[in-house]
C-alpha cells in the first residue's frame, strides 16, 4: 500500500535556504549521504556485539549511471522501519518547523548545533536530485520500505521488497544548466575525488566502480616490417576501496614510521621536502581529539601573500569539514600545517564553520602547548634543527611575543635565539644571563644589519672595553619584541644607544661632570646651532670615537625607521654626544674661539658625521657637502 504525506515543516522555504544559504559548495551532499550511511553502519555494529546474528562485512557502494542519471548510495547499516522514514526524513527537524526555522536563520547562532542533530544533512541531497528514493529495511525486520520525495511538500512511503538489512539511496540527478554541471557528479573521476576528499577516513570501506584496462596480447603472426595496427584498448568495471579508512593520526605513534609520516604530509600538503618535524596530539577525556602538526622545513613560496591564510584542517570522525579551520592555531603560528580531527566540536548547521565555544578554545589553546613544547624540545636535544628552523620561522616567534602586549611572553622568551657580539652562533636569553660577568646588570642590545655593523657603531667603545656581550637585533620586529619583555627574569634589557650604560665609575663621572660645568657655554652654543638635536651633552660611553648620535627616552631610531615604512612620521629624540677626552673637542672649542660661524660649521659636521653612522641620512646632505668641500679647501 502507498501512502502520500505531508511534510511537518515548510519544506519549500528549507530546500531554498539549504541551496542557497546552509551550504557553500553542493558537492557536500555525498558527504552527508556517506556520512548517514556510517552512522547507520555504526548503530547496526552496536547491536551486532550482543548479537551476532546482526554481524556483517560492512562496507558502502556509491554507484553512477549515466544513462539513468542516478547516483546511488548503499549501505548495510541498521535500515529504518517506516515509524522511523516518517520520523527522520518526513520530519526534516524534530525541533519543530518553527524553532528550527529560526535557529538555521541566525547566522552562527550558537543554539544550533551540528547538522544530524536536525536530520537535514539528508535534504542536502536536493541540491543535485531533482527526485529521491529510499529504499531501506531495518534489522529484525522482515518489511522493506520505499520512500519517495521530489522535494517539495509531501512524500511517499510503500511496501516495497529487499533481501538484505540496510538502505539504499537513489538520486536522480537535475538537468544540466549554464550555472551547474549536474552530470559532473556521474563522472567516475568526480565521484572518486569527492570520496577522496571528504569521507578518505570514514571507517568502512566505500566502494565504487573503476575502470581497469584489459592487458594487451601482441599477434604472433604480426608482420615485424609492418606497422602495428593501432586497436582500442578493452577496459573493465571492478569495484575498488577508495577510501584510505583508519587516518594515520588515529594510529598509536609507534606504529607510524617517519617514512610513513613525511610521505603522508608531502601528499596532503603538496610539498617536496620532508617536513623539519611532526608532532602527534592524542587526547582522551572530556574532551577527546587527535591531531597530526607539522613545520615545514622550508616556508612556502607565498607564505606571507594574503592567499595564504592561516589554519588547520577539520576533520569529525574522519570527515572532513574545513580546510583552513584559523579558530585552531594562533595567527603566529600560521607556518604550522595539519588537522584536528574531534567529534566534539560544535559546528553549524552546514558543518562548514566552527561556533564559539570554549572546547574550540580549549583544543587551539592545547594544540598551541604542544607544538610549543616540541620546539623547546628541539632546542634543547637538536639545536642544529632548531637554528635551521628558527632561520626560517623565528621572526614569527617574535611576533608572537610582541603581539597582544606581550601576552605570550612567558610562554616563547625561552625559544628565541638571537646573535651576539661575543659568541660565533646564536644565543638564548638564559645563556646570555649564565655568561654575565657578575657585576654586569643589564641585559645589552643594539640593532644593526649584522655583527660587523654593530662592531662599527661607537657606543660599542666601552662595551667592549669591559668585554660585555651585547644582543644583535637585525629584525624590524626585535627591538618591539624586547620593549614587550620588559625584562628577562630580574635583568632589564639596555640599549647601548640610549640612556645611561653604567659603564664607567665613579671617579670618572665625577670627571664629566666637572667638565660639563666648565664648558656650559660650549655645549649650549653647539646645541643652538643644532636646531634638530634635543640636547648636547658630554658622553659617558665613549672611548675611542669623537661622537655619537643617541635617542632620548621613548622609541629609538630604529623604531622610527620601522614606523617611517608605515608611513608614521614620529621621530625619536636626537641626543648629540661628544667625548671630552677626544682631540676633535679641543679643536671644536678652538673653532667657536675664532668665530661662531666657524663653530657651528664644525658643530654640524660633526652631528651629520653622527647621524650617518647611526644609519640615518642628514637633514641637509648639500650642505654637508658643501661643508665637507670647503674644509678640503684650506
Amino acid at each position: 500500500m502507498k501512502e502520500t504525506k505531508k511534510f511537518k515543516t515548510e519544506t519549500k522555504k528549507l530546500l531554498d535556504m539549504m541551496i542557497n544559504s546552509i551550504y557553500t559548495h553542493k558537492e557536500i551532499f555525498l558527504r552527508e549521504l556517506i556520512s548517514n550511511a556510517s552512522d547507520a553502519i555504526d548503530k547496526r555494529h552496536y547491536l551486532a556485539l550482543t548479537d551476532t546474528n546482526l554481524s556483517a562485512d560492512y562496507e558502502i557502494l556509491v554507484e553512477a549511471n549515466k544513462d539513468e542519471r542516478t547516483i546511488t548510495i548503499t549501505d548495510n547499516g541498521i535500515g529504518m522501519t517506516q515509524k522511523e522514514l516518517e520520523e527522520h526524513l518526513g520530519t526534516i527537524a524534530k525541533s519543530g518547523s518553527k524553532e528550527f526555522l529560526e535557529k538555521v536563520s541566525k547566522e552562527q547562532s550558537p543554539d544550533v548545533d551540528i547538522i544530524g542533530q536536525f536530520g537535514v544533512g539528508f535534504y542536502s541531497a536536493f541540491m543535485v536530485a531533482e527526485k529521491v528514493d529510499v529504499l531501506t529495511k531495518a534489522v529484525n525486520s522482515d518489511q522493506a520500505y520505499l520512500f519517495t520525495s521530489m522535494g517539495l511538500e509531501s512524500y511517499s512511503i510503500e511496501d516495497a521488497t529487499k533481501d538484505d538489512y540496510g538502505t539504499i539511496i537513489t538520486l536522480h540527478l537535475r538537468e544540466d544548466t549554464e550555472d551547474e554541471k549536474y552530470s559532473d557528479y556521474l563522472e567516475e573521476y568526480e565521484l572518486k575525488d569527492l570520496i577522496k576528499k571528504y569521507s578518505d577516513y570514514v571507517r568502512y570501506p566505500i566502494k565504487t566502480w573503476v575502470t581497469k584496462y584489459d592487458p594487451v596480447e601482441d599477434s604472433d603472426d604480426a608482420d615485424d616490417n609492418k606497422e602495428k595496427e593501432y586497436k582500442e584498448p578493452k577496459t573493465h568495471l571492478e569495484l575498488e576501496t577508495v577510501n584510505s579508512m583508519l587516518p594515520i593520526w588515529k594510529k598509536n605513534k609507534s606504529e607510524v614510521t617517519d617514512e610513513e609520516l613525511n610521505n603522508f604530509y608531502k601528499t596532503k600538503f603538496m610539498d617536496y621536502q620532508d617536513p623539519i618535524t611532526n608532532i602527534f596530539v592524542n587526547v582522551e577525556g572530556m574532551l577527546t581529539y587527535n591531531a597530526l602538526l607539522f613545520v615545514p622545513k622550508k616556508s612556502m613560496y607565498d607564505f606571507y601573500s594574503d592567499r595564504n591564510e592561516r589554519g588547520l584542517q577539520l576533520y569529525t570522525k574522519g570527515i572532513f569539514i574545513l580546510d583552513r579551520c584559523k579558530e585552531l592555531i594562533p595567527e603566529y603560528l600560521r607556518f604550522v600545517k595539519g588537522l584536528v580531527d574531534s567529534a566534539d566540536l560544535p559546528l553549524n548547521i552546514s558543518r562548514e564553520m566552527l561556533q564559539e565555544d570554549r572546547a574550540i578554545k580549549k583544543i587551539a589553546s592545547n594544540v598551541e602547548k604542544k607544538i610549543l613544547a616540541e620546539f623547546s624540545r628541539m632546542l634543547k636535544n637538536d639545536r642544529e634543527k632548531y637554528e635551521e628552523f628558527f632561520a626560517d620561522y623565528g621572526v614569527n616567534l617574535k611576533y608572537g611575543l610582541y603581539e597582544d602586549y606581550g601576552a605570550k611572553k612567558e610562554q616563547l622568551k625561552d625559544l628565541i635565539i638571537l646573535d651576539s657580539f661575543n659568541e660565533e652562533k646564536k644565543i638564548t636569553f638564559a645563556e646570555y644571563k649564565e655568561k654575565m660577568p657578575e657585576e654586569q646588570k643589564v641585559i645589552y642590545y643594539a640593532c644593526g644589519k649584522n655583527k660587523e655593523a654593530v662592531e662599527k657603531m661607537p657606543e660599542m667603545d666601552l662595551v667592549k672595553k669591559k668585554g660585555y656581550d651585547v644582543l644583535i637585533l637585525t629584525d624590524d620586529v626585535d627591538e618591539f619584541m624586547i620593549h614587550s619583555l620588559d625584562k628577562y627574569d630580574d635583568l632589564e634589557f639596555k640599549s647601548i644607544n640610549q640612556g645611561d650604560l653604567g659603564l664607567i665609575d665613579e671617579e670618572e663621572a665625577k670627571k664629566i661632570e666637572q667638565i660639563k660645568e666648565e664648558k656650559k657655554d660650549l655645549l649650549e652654543k653647539i646645541k643652538n646651532a643644532l636646531p634638530n638635536v634635543k640636547d648636547v651633552v658630554l658622553s659617558k660611553r665613549l672611548s675611542d670615537s669623537a661622537c655619537c648620535l643617541t635617542a632620548g627616552e621613548g622609541i629609538s631610531f630604529e623604531m622610527e625607521k620601522v614606523l617611517k615604512q608605515q608611513h608614521n612620521d614620529i621621530k625619536a629624540d636626537r641626543v648629540l654626544e661628544l667625548n671630552p677626552n677626544h682631540e676633535i673637542f679641543n679643536k671644536l672649542e678652538k673653532a667657536y674661539n675664532e668665530s661662531e660661524e666657524l663653530g657651528n660649521k664644525y658643530a654640524n659636521l660633526l652631528y651629520n658625521q653622527a647621524l650617518l653612522m647611526a644609519g640615518i641620512i642628514p637633514d641637509d646632505p648639500k650642505a654637508f657637502s658643501n661643508d665637507i668641500v670647503e674644509l678640503m679647501l684650506k
